[in-house]
């Protein structure tokens, strides 16, 4: 559903933490191949994912959670946050991934929407690639440096309002380079802050603005069945689960999903990706 234009309080702890660290297409049919040629970029998918129409004046659209009396489906989404000034401390062996909680998640056969800074993808491409091309997982945009889109969003950088565009524009370069071949066309914000001048300035950008219903409470927990019985606790039909692809800032995360999946299975719920839900609004392609 679209939601009032508001900021969605959550995920402070890590977002003050990070801080405090600090379309291309298909080569044009029919051209003459040159004499070296340069690889392809891949060609956009056959269908174009579903998005929410623009709202008043143009303002990119924001969704919060599907609809509520067609079946048990959720989607688990997981940010992968890195800042555009964490580079010295990933050097330095901070661990800004979690592989093990990727491996479970396969494990476990259940789909999952990426939220990817493209700081992340830089640091880590082999796990962006790998991620964008497996078919239980898509890959969606959570800006570049993981600054605010907003002022006052837990003492994160705040992206000035002409940057914003490039923000956006940035990650989807970095996430491409780094071998995802179809980000999709959503956007979360850091933080999940925003305000009408942030929906203002990615208008005409084509993307859906994604937020959620449900907090985790991963960010630096240290008790996992605390982050299952939150999750548990908040589920419902259409729910959109806000959760964490970061070691060093979310170490629970993994034990958590081996609570929460089972679980929401034997209460008749099914998992999707983030794409399903916004289909099932109605949403245009």
């Amino acid at each position: 559903m679209i939601r009032p234009v508001r900021r969605i309080a959550a995920v402070c702890a890590l977002g003050a933490a990070l801080a405090a660290c600090g379309t291309t297409g298909a080569p044009h049919a029919g051209h003459p191949a040159p004499a070296r040629p340069a690889p392809a970029k891949p060609a956009p998918s056959a269908t174009p994912p579903p998005t929410l129409s623009p709202g008043p004046g143009g303002l990119t659209p924001v969704f919060e959670n599907g609809p509520r009396t067609r079946g048990k489906t959720v989607a688990l989404t997981f940010d992968a946050d890195m800042t555009a000034d964490e580079g010295p401390r990933a050097a330095a062996g901070e661990h800004f991934d979690n592989p093990a909680l990727i491996a479970t998640l396969r494990s476990l056969k259940v789909p999952a929407t990426v939220f990817m800074t493209g700081r992340w993808a830089d640091e880590y491409p082999a796990e962006a690639r790998s991620l964008g091309h497996d078919p239980r997982f898509e890959v969606a945009n959570h800006s570049y440096s993981h600054y605010a889109f907003t002022g006052d969003c837990y003492g994160l950088p705040t992206v000035p309002a002409d940057r914003m565009r490039s923000e956006v524009e940035r990650a989807y370069t970095a996430i491409r380079k780094a071998g995802v071949p179809h980000p999709m066309p959503y956007f979360r914000f850091p933080g999940g802050c925003y305000d009408q001048k942030a929906l203002r300035a990615l208008g005409g950008l084509g993307v859906t603005a994604v937020q959620w219903d449900v907090v985790s409470g991963d960010a630096f927990a240290t008790d996992a069945d605390a982050v299952a019985r939150q999750v548990l606790d908040g589920v419902k039909p259409g729910s959109v689960v806000v959760m964490h692809c970061t070691r060093s800032a979310a170490p629970t995360t993994e034990r958590a999903v081996r609570t929460v999946v089972p679980e929401l299975r034997k209460r008749g719920y099914r998992f999707v990706k983030v794409s399903e839900l916004i289909g099932a609004t109605g949403a245009r392609r």
